[in-house]
């Protein structure tokens, strides 16, 4: 298995750039803040963005926790990569990094300096420190999965091929809870109108008696008691309510939609 390094400070644009080091090296796999990565999925670990302090970020991405880097090794294993991209912010970084996962040092060692000017590094910093957004060299749809309750933005460029089709990348933006800018979080109050007001607005639904919002790390689970008028289909009112629910919460929160649960509690004759 041969190992490739991307090495740079902090905030200067290496996951940016990832996906292009990726391709220009035949890259299987990308390990890449406590994640393993292949092609535009999360294989397996967790990232580091989701850590509550800068240090227990440091950690996690160094995988000093022993549960989590024997993940990434199973993952790892199962794949079985030639080649794998490891980022960095310094070659010592780098070494921990292979020998957690049981890696081979680095046969190549690529500076950011290599691949961005120093305009677009400036650039990533300024970004970086004003805004406090990170990108994960996934699609949003991936990492709202893990992501849930945190600000996450999809991020598309064209990748040019001189021999093949020009290729669509899509990254994600997202703003850890770290961030020195604050956390945003949506409290379950406001999550339960919305979805009380999306319930209301099917036909066939006479109130909502009861929201009830649980929300963890993995997404958001929705359950709610209704009065029902009469003279509507039962369970046709239900599934649209369930449906309708569910995206408008999704559309209006970026959540993660675990579970839309309704509960036809009584009838209601107008």
């Amino acid at each position: 298995m041969d190992v490739i390094a991307l090495v740079g400070p902090s905030g200067t644009g290496k996951s940016h750039r990832a996906s292009l080091i990726a391709y220009e090296y035949n890259v299987d796999l990308i390990v890449d803040d406590g994640l393993l990565i292949k092609e535009a999925r999360i294989l397996a670990g967790e990232s580091a963005k989701r850590e509550s302090t800068m240090m227990a970020a440091i950690r996690r991405a160094l995988f000093e926790d022993e549960e989590h880097a024997a993940e990434v090794r199973r993952g790892l294993q199962r794949e079985d990569p030639n080649r794998v991209l490891i980022l960095g912010t310094s070659r010592g970084m780098v070494e921990q990094i292979c020998l957690r996962l049981a890696l081979p040092l680095p046969s190549r060692w690529v500076g950011i300096e290599e691949v961005a000017s120093p305009a677009e590094m400036r650039k990533a910093r300024r970004i970086r420190k004003e805004q406090g957004k990170h990108v994960i060299p996934v699609p949003t749809v991936e990492v709202k999965k893990t992501f849930s309750g945190y600000l996450v933005d999809p991020l598309r460029f064209l990748l040019h091929r001189e021999t093949d089709e020009d290729l669509w990348i899509e990254k994600s933006v997202v703003r850890p809870t770290y961030s020195s800018l604050g956390r945003f979080y949506i409290a379950d109050t406001v999550l339960a109108a919305i979805a009380t007001h999306a319930a209301h607005e099917v036909e066939g639904v006479g109130r909502v008696l009861r929201t009830i919002v649980e929300n963890d790390s993995r997404g958001l689970t929705l359950t709610l008691e209704l009065s029902l008028r009469y003279g509507f289909p039962l369970i046709p009112v239900l599934e649209l309510v369930q449906q309708e629910v569910a995206r408008v919460v999704r559309q209006m929160t970026a959540l993660n939609i675990l579970e839309v649960n309704v509960d036809g509690r009584r009838l209601a004759v107008e």
